[in-house]
């Protein structure tokens, strides 16, 4: 039982105070995960909205604004400066679509490919976790994907 918490016979009070602390340590540990990785992109020259940007990019699939908008869930405006943040970078390269000239698509360059690979692995960054056995990690594992399960699409596994 958490300390000051009145148990009710059925235990609910018990359960629901332990899930309101879990979730407020969830968002503590959420917090200290963003800090890392946004310390991180900065030193790579980005933001954080721009690393997501190139982050959602296919280096082998090059990518007109408009579907990049629609994978990000934001307006194309936004997406517009963000490519010229990235293009501005040496990142990307705008180019005209071969199969519709009209268009233009959003190519990662060979720099943009590097620093592609570095946002993946700052986003992957498990240094918070290093204090934990690989028993303890599974069970973390298990729980936190079961929980997030219900309510993340399936792009959350991809990040």
């Amino acid at each position: 039982m958490i300390v000051g918490m009145a148990s009710s016979t059925d235990g609910t009070d018990d359960r629901a105070a332990l899930a309101g602390d879990t979730v407020r340590r969830l968002l503590h540990v959420a917090a200290a995960l963003r800090h890392h990785q946004d310390e991180a992109i900065a030193e790579l020259g980005l933001t954080p909205a721009a690393a997501r940007a190139l982050h959602e990019l296919d280096p082998d699939h090059p990518l007109p604004a408009r579907d990049l908008a629609e994978q990000l869930g934001c307006d194309r405006s936004n997406v517009t400066g963000l490519a010229d943040k990235l293009e501005q970078a040496g990142l990307v390269e705008r180019r005209t679509d071969p199969t519709d000239r009209r268009q233009k698509t959003l190519v990662v360059t060979a720099r943009g490919r590097q620093v592609r690979e570095r946002v993946r692995e700052v986003m992957s960054d498990s240094r918070l976790l290093a204090g934990l056995g690989a028993t303890e990690l599974t069970t973390l594992h298990e729980l936190v994907w079961k929980v997030s399960d219900g309510g993340c699409p399936e792009a959350c596994g991809e990040i």
